[in-house]
């Protein structure tokens, strides 16, 4: 088990404003507005639903019997709501929502570590931009892998993993070399971003191909997660000023 814990930010000198914001909002969203992740109505009034995308509409459904997919155990799938927004806007404020404590914890320190020089070399308003594209473009991709593999169509997804996902990712790229501090077992190791975040990337991509097999992993949108990433591989460079787009 291993958990990224800080990075060195010895030659960052800005504040990361929007970085700071984009945590808070995060934050506040799913205290006040999801009430900790238990307003289910919420939760499924705007996340993502892949029918809904495809469709244009609005779909409001029953309640229904599914089965989970870690457990095998029978569970009730409260239905689709009323969603008061165009559905497509859905893509957006999905990227604000998470499932649980668990959920939202680790997206946000994922954001807190590489968010921070990521803005610091884009800039405020480009860091911003980034970020939503990237997290729109992951989420399209859970979409449209769930149209291919005819699953999950009426199953909301939420979450800022693939708006992190492109986040890590261009981190990746622009630092490769700095240094990322890992809490594994009893210690804490200094990993390069390359290594890091590459591992992380090749353990998408391996449950992704077992998802297109079967319902996605753990309820886990690894599809998204892997757009997310694909999308800051390309688009990064795009958004860092020519004259600090030096790698590190």
């Amino acid at each position: 088990m291993f958990f990224p814990i800080g990075d060195d930010n010895s030659d960052r000198h800005s504040t990361p404003v929007v970085n700071y914001v984009l945590i808070a909002i995060n934050i506040l969203v799913f205290v006040f507005l999801q009430n900790f992740g238990q307003d289910i109505p919420f939760l499924f009034a705007y996340s993502t639903v892949p029918a809904e995308i495809l469709s244009g509409t609005d779909l409001i459904t029953e309640a229904s019997i599914v089965t989970n997919p870690v457990n095998g155990q029978p569970e009730d799938l409260p239905g689709l709501q009323y969603t008061p927004v165009p559905v497509y806007l859905t893509l957006l404020t999905s990227m604000f929502m998470h499932g649980g404590i668990a959920h939202i914890a680790g997206n946000m320190m994922y954001l807190w570590i590489c968010g921070d020089n990521l803005e610091h070399a884009m800039g405020h308003r480009n860091y911003f931009v980034f970020y939503i594209i990237c997290g729109l473009l992951a989420g399209l991709s859970h979409v449209f892998s769930s149209l291919f593999s005819q699953q999950s169509l009426l199953i909301p997804s939420l979450g800022a993993s693939g708006a992190i996902s492109g986040v890590l990712a261009g981190y990746m790229l622009l630092f490769p070399k700095k240094h990322i501090h890992i809490w594994i077992l009893l210690g804490i190791v200094r990993v390069p971003a390359i290594l890091a975040v590459g591992l992380w990337f090749l353990f998408q991509l391996i449950n992704g191909a077992g998802a297109l097999g079967g319902e996605e992993a753990g309820g886990i949108a690894y599809a998204a997660h892997i757009g997310g990433f694909i999308a800051g591989l390309l688009l990064v460079k795009l958004f860092v000023p020519r004259a600090s787009a030096t790698l590190r």
